[in-house]
């Protein structure tokens, strides 16, 4: 293993390959779509807002020259947008190397997306389980391909409530929060068992940031305050992400976060997440739903 003390320096050489980071133009996507440019591949940003994500695309070029940097409307809070985006990078790219489902909210006021989904739900889960199923073929037929998921520590309360999926009977946004990142791993954990099933050797792969000052704690007013005191820069919480989508001793159904103190900074390090992860009847009990509400069909 190659972990310690580990650096986006040792992220090898991505010439020739094609990666989508979602919400890549703030955070930890960003530093992610940063770095996997700098090693030469052709990122294409995936970012609802293109007024944020057209500059910060102009930033990696001026400090990478010859980058390959591309910005591409998608919204995951409207599968009708996830649509438009997947045709959109097919009329493009023929390939797909690495599908980073980075992008995220956390502990919003009660909100639902285009669709009627709660929030968090439809967004964190849904939205990228649309995104990657409607990209599957591509990536499935593209050699060494991986998708990586970004969860959270917040899994560890999460609980995925079948019986109110879009939290209609009372809002909670800290256990909606932990619902979507439980989603995020079952779902990996899912994918990976069926592509493995199939004889693919496309690899889904989860990390987590561990705890990272970024704008995804706008609505959480205490974790903003302790930034201070634990908070680690956007480019350390995007190295697990960057491990599980380039080192060469990744195995699918993996998952890594921070090798510090409860998994908070740090370098990265293969980690475990819950028991309720590994449940395989919620797992496909969730799958099924979720090709259901999102009308994705995964063709593995």
């Amino acid at each position: 293993m190659r972990m310690h003390n580990w650096t986006a320096e040792q992220v090898g050489d991505q010439t020739g390959r094609v990666a989508i980071v979602t919400g890549s133009n703030s955070g930890i996507g960003f530093e992610t779509a940063r770095v996997l440019a700098d090693k030469g591949a052709t990122v294409v940003m995936a970012c609802r807002n293109l007024d944020k994500a057209n500059p910060k695309a102009d930033d990696i070029c001026s400090a990478h020259p010859g980058a390959n940097v591309e910005v591409m409307e998608l919204d995951l809070s409207d599968l009708d947008s996830v649509r438009r985006f997947a045709e959109a990078f097919r009329a493009k790219h023929s390939r797909l190397d690495l599908l980073i489902n980075n992008a995220g909210i956390m502990v919003p006021p009660y909100g639902k997306t285009a669709q009627g989904f709660e929030t968090q739900f439809g967004v964190n889960h849904l939205g990228h389980f649309a995104l990657t199923g409607s990209l599957l073929d591509l990536i499935t037929n593209t050699p060494g391909s991986r998708i990586v998921t970004v969860s959270s520590m917040a899994h560890q309360f999460g609980k995925i409530q079948f019986s109110d999926l879009n939290w209609e009977k009372g809002y909670k946004a800290q256990p909606a929060y932990g619902q979507s990142k439980l989603a995020n791993l079952l779902f990996t954990y899912e994918l990976q068992r069926r592509l493995a099933a199939a004889g693919k050797d496309t690899l889904a792969v989860a990390a987590h940031p561990g705890w990272t000052e970024t704008g995804l704690q706008e609505h959480a007013k205490a974790i903003k305050f302790m930034n201070r005191f634990f908070g680690q820069e956007p480019l350390m919480g995007a190295l697990p992400t960057l491990y599980a989508a380039t080192e060469s001793d990744v195995n699918g159904a993996e998952y890594y976060g921070p090798s510090g103190f409860m998994e908070m900074n740090g370098p990265p390090k293969k980690v475990k997440s819950n028991r309720r992860s590994h449940d395989q009847n919620v797992a496909e009990r969730l799958w099924n739903i979720s090709e259901d509400l999102t009308g994705v069909r995964f063709e593995i």
